[in-house]
């Protein structure tokens, strides 16, 4: 049974080992079950399940993935971690311990090599100043995947399930939405984690979409159009596609689309909701390529 999660053990691992905690990774271990509990949970993992890990620190959450599916991936870049991880997974015949950079490995080959292919569930307490290009990564690079659970900063969580309107609706809730429901499961304080951060966290789930809520006609220029409706978010939108050099129309033009898109020309990007943000880009799409 799983034997790590609560604040004398994980000091027990640390000490045992010497270990010191490295800034550079943001390593923030959590000592609190039923916060651990919630994330299982909230995956719904199953012994039908394989499970990529990403920073499983010193497994205390690797444990009772490895109990819960049916084989875990878990990739940990500080290899300072790696005899610990091999120690506290002994008994666990189902798991393997990569050390690597989550963002180098091939996680479509592993996906093939471990689940024939099939969608993998992704499982995380993810180091907060590299949550975005992670999930970006996991997203974009077409992996197959089933659903994503991670522990993010509350503020990146907010973002990510925002919707129209809301202070925190951005790029990054629309690039999330347009491939997973978000959810947000569980808001976590600093005293459930070792060390303490100095912000507030939350368990977010995304469950990912077998058809996407939009069809773009050109994906790329779908986002392009977002990221430059953001990228000064007090402009209007006719003003921040404007200035966005991947859009090449003169504002005359990109008026013009907005009203046939039914749209002010004093609208801002965060007032569109993604299925306008893909009509708008159709519309775009249909202007250039005339």
């Amino acid at each position: 049974m799983a034997n790590l999660g609560n604040p004398k053990e994980t000091i027990a691992v640390l000490q045992k080992y010497q270990f010191e905690f490295q800034k550079k990774f943001g390593q923030n271990f959590l000592i609190d079950p039923s916060v651990l509990d919630r994330i299982i949970e909230a995956a719904d993992i199953t012994k039908e399940d394989f499970v990529l890990e990403i920073g499983p620190g010193i497994g205390t959450m690797t444990q009772r993935l490895c109990e819960a599916a049916r084989a875990v991936a878990a990739v940990e870049i500080d290899k300072a971690l790696i005899p610990i991880l091999s120690d506290t997974l002994r008994n666990y015949e189902n798991v393997e311990i990569i050390n690597q950079d989550i963002l180098k490995v091939n996680i479509e080959k592993l996906a093939q090599e471990k689940n024939g292919g099939r969608p993998i569930k992704v499982v995380a307490n993810l180091p907060y100043y590299i949550t975005t290009p992670i999930i970006m990564q996991l997203f974009e690079k077409n992996v197959p995947l089933k659903s994503i659970t991670v522990m993010v900063q509350k503020e990146v969580a907010d973002r990510m399930q925002a919707k129209p309107g809301k202070k925190d609706y951005g790029a990054l809730s629309l690039a999330v939405q347009y491939y997973a429901k978000a959810e947000i499961v569980a808001n976590v304080p600093p005293n459930c984690f070792m060390p303490r951060p100095k912000v507030g966290s939350a368990v977010i789930h995304l469950e990912c979409y077998k058809t996407k809520p939009v069809q773009p006609d050109n994906e790329r220029l779908f986002f392009q159009i977002i990221r430059a409706s953001f990228n000064q978010r007090r402009k209007t939108l006719a003003n921040g596609l404007n200035n966005a050099p991947a859009i090449p129309l003169a504002k005359e033009e990109i008026i013009e689309v907005l009203k046939e898109s039914g749209f002010s020309e004093n609208i801002r990007g965060e007032k569109l909701s993604i299925e306008e943000f893909a009509k708008l880009s159709d519309r775009v799409n249909m202007r250039v390529n005339k």
